[in-house]
């Protein structure tokens, strides 16, 4: 009877109880009972997760076998913000760095960059003045305002007309002229769909309500075809960008192409932020990521075997046959394949780690790109063994610890205490990272031994606890490293500009669309980053006036000042 009361209960009731039984093993003083009791609690923490997992399976299945049947599934209706299912670390952090008062808030002074464009007197009412008034001068009151106001230009072309040569002769137009509209229609198109993120139908309403007339057809096609000029500077910046710095940060969200389910890869470090929309998210994509997509290499060499042996474990079958290829060669997709063939009782798998294996050998032997040797990421296996090394982010573990939500009270206690526990050294990284030291160094890494080789006896959190441990060396390169963000943020927050992206425009429907919705997204990110007025750098270049350096050139002059300082 209670069991089968225990399956309807919720957390919050199964907690209630538990409470109520004063149910703390730190009371008991019998080492066996204190034992059977811990197992027990760690039993009902099981069965509780194992139950909450098997509702949410079953009320998808029930969704599934209703759209099935033509009819809708469980509507989701979000209630009021749920603590426990809140896995932000935002507010952990925010104790880290507490917000200043407002009351002593500094805002910086805005009059030093504000344009003045032109002056108006406001004269006092010579009637209202008493006899002793006596002038002393004026005071001034910035207001800054805009006028949108059209430029439409008649361009009288002169015509002469060569009898002898039987040639017409016309006066040229101005370089930044294009077809019907001008660089400053053409400009804030642009701006307008990738700086201020609005859909095609918006654009034209606005243009329409400045009194500018324009074709929807017009506008699809500005956003998409025509903008070489733009995807040679992504190309340069995101090399300028692999060149830069010491590390290189990736993440990966959803993307939508013609209807079907893409993914958006980006890349990114302090001075950059680079978008690429692919059809898969495996190691080999983000290997091409990272080789800016050029053809595919592949080598057999020491590496290469190291990898099938020792981290894929290929059958010994398979190795002795791929350890019969030419060595120390660099191969293409074309002879890789060939030589694939000659493998016997090759399994689809198999072949996968051959392949990876040897363009991972290949990436490290790359001399003519760019080539990341440190990678912020999180724990996704696709990011792994590409580099020599890699970085993991401090928040995206700390979130495994929010995801656990125990019912039993003393799993609570102890939960609580960890974490506090956890962003106090997350903290002391911090402090480390503003002034680096071989000693703190040290003391830090016998710290993060001492703090997670912690045995609280709550089951669930000791195994998060190790497996924290396991990843200390991608967890503390930053011993090493004190330039190395402790998280992947940066990466986060570009892909969270795609998202809103997305959410404005659901997808693209040409690949020449998704090439410019990444190239405009990489340009309009960067130069965010670099403080750059994004429209007048897309102005500078649809008018052809190029008086702006590219944002390539920024980031090569950045990165180098950083390192000479």
């Amino acid at each position: 009877m209670f069991y089968s009361s225990f399956i309807t209960m919720n957390q919050t009731e199964i907690t209630t109880i538990l409470e109520s039984l004063r149910a703390n093993t730190s009371t008991i003083q019998d080492g066996s009972i204190k034992a059977s009791m811990e197992i027990l609690l760690n039993l009902v923490e099981a069965l509780a997760s194992e139950n909450q997992a098997l509702k949410i399976e079953n009320q998808q299945l029930k969704d599934e076998i209703n759209r099935l049947k033509g009819e809708q599934g469980k509507p989701n209706i979000k209630g009021k913000n749920n603590k426990n299912k809140d896995i932000s670390s935002e507010k952990e952090r925010s104790k880290l760095n507490p917000p200043k008062n407002k009351k002593q808030r500094n805002r910086d002074s805005k009059l030093d960059k504000i344009i003045v464009n032109r002056s108006q007197v406001c004269p006092v009412c010579k009637d209202e003045l008493p006899e002793d008034a006596v002038y002393k001068g004026h005071e001034s009151v910035i207001v800054q305002d805009i006028k949108i106001v059209t430029d439409n230009v008649e361009y009288k072309r002169e015509v002469y007309y060569s009898a002898s040569e039987k040639k017409t002769y016309l006066g040229p137009l101005p370089k930044e002229v294009e077809g019907e509209f001008g660089a400053g229609v053409r400009s804030l198109i642009i701006a307008m769909k990738y700086v201020c993120n609005m859909s095609q139908p918006k654009i034209l309403e606005f243009l329409e309500n400045m009194g500018i007339y324009i074709s929807k057809a017009y506008v699809s096609n500005l956003l998409t075809h025509k903008q070489d000029i733009f995807h040679v500077e992504k190309e340069a910046l995101y090399l300028a960008g692999l060149a830069s710095g010491s590390y290189q940060q990736i993440d990966d969200t959803g993307a939508r192409v013609k209807g079907k389910n893409h993914y958006n890869q980006v890349m990114c470090n302090q001075y950059y932020t680079a978008y690429f929309t692919t059809e898969r998210k495996d190691r080999l994509t983000v290997l091409d990521v990272l080789r800016n997509f050029s053809p595919r290499t592949f080598i057999f060499n020491e590496q290469t075997m190291e990898l099938l042996s020792n981290t894929f474990h290929l059958a010994k079958r398979i190795i002795l046959q791929v350890d019969a290829f030419e060595k120390d060669r660099i191969l293409s997709q074309d002879e890789m394949d060939g030589m694939l063939k000659s493998v016997h009782n090759l399994g689809k798998n198999q072949q996968t780690r051959i392949i990876e294996a040897a363009a991972i050998a290949a990436y490290q032997e790359e001399t003519g790109l760019p080539k990341v040797t440190l990678l912020l990421c999180d724990n996704a296996p696709q990011f792994k063994l590409l580099t020599e090394e890699l970085a993991l982010c401090w928040i995206h573990d700390g979130r495994h610890y929010k995801k656990l939500n125990p019912i039993v009270p003393e799993h609570q206690t102890k939960l609580e205490a960890f974490l506090e526990q956890y962003w106090d050294f997350y903290a002391k990284l911090l402090a480390f990272k503003a002034a680096p030291s071989s000693d703190a160094a040290k003391l830090l890494s016998l710290e993060f031994d001492r703090l997670f080789s912690t045995q609280t006896r709550y089951e669930q959190l000791d195994e998060r606890i190790a497996k924290t441990k396991n990843n200390e060396t991608a967890l503390m390169l930053v011993l090493r490293y004190p330039e190395l963000p402790l998280h992947n943020n940066a990466a986060e927050l570009g892909a969270r500009a795609q998202a809103r992206m997305r959410d404005v425009s659901l997808h693209t429907v040409s690949d020449a669309g998704t090439k410019s919705k990444d190239t405009f997204m990489t340009i309009v990110e960067t130069a965010k980053k670099l403080g750059v007025n994004t429209y007048e750098y897309i102005y500078d270049r649809v008018s052809k006036a190029f008086k702006l350096p590219s944002l390539a050139t920024v980031i090569e002059q950045r990165s180098q000042n950083e390192i000479a300082t």
